[in-house]
């Protein structure tokens, strides 16, 4: 069993950023694939990027490549999501995720926080 526990949303306008930050408790955290979905309004939930037990290796949805940037501190057991040059677009509750697989689908990952929500806007 993993617990993760989501911070760092809020308001922002467009153009911002803001950091993102989950912590993760229960099994050996470092074992695990971590991984950061999003749901807006009226939308299911999709996924925005992971970093995997493998050797870091870093996965993300296009259109936050080169925006966003997902990393681990397996010392804390903590993982982040740092999102640059926000769009309204990327409005949602952005939720944490973990899974057993080293690249995990989306259905794999067995282990979800709360959530936090992001709003942009101007």
């Amino acid at each position: 069993q993993v617990q993760l526990v989501e911070s760092g949303g809020g308001f922002v306008q467009p153009g911002g950023s803001l950091r993102l930050s989950c912590a993760a408790s229960g099994r050996t955290v470092s074992t695990y694939t971590l991984g950061w979905f999003r749901q807006a309004p009226g939308n299911e939930r999709e996924f925005v990027a992971a970093v995997s037990w493998r050797k870091g290796a870093t996965y993300y949805e296009h259109s936050v490549r080169g925006r966003f940037t997902i990393s681990r501190d397996n010392a804390k057991d903590m993982v982040y999501l740092q999102m640059n040059s926000l769009k309204p677009e990327d409005t949602a509750v952005y939720y944490c995720a973990a899974a057993s697989g080293a690249i995990p689908l989306s259905h794999e990952y067995a282990f979800w926080g709360q959530g936090t929500q992001v709003t942009v806007s101007s």
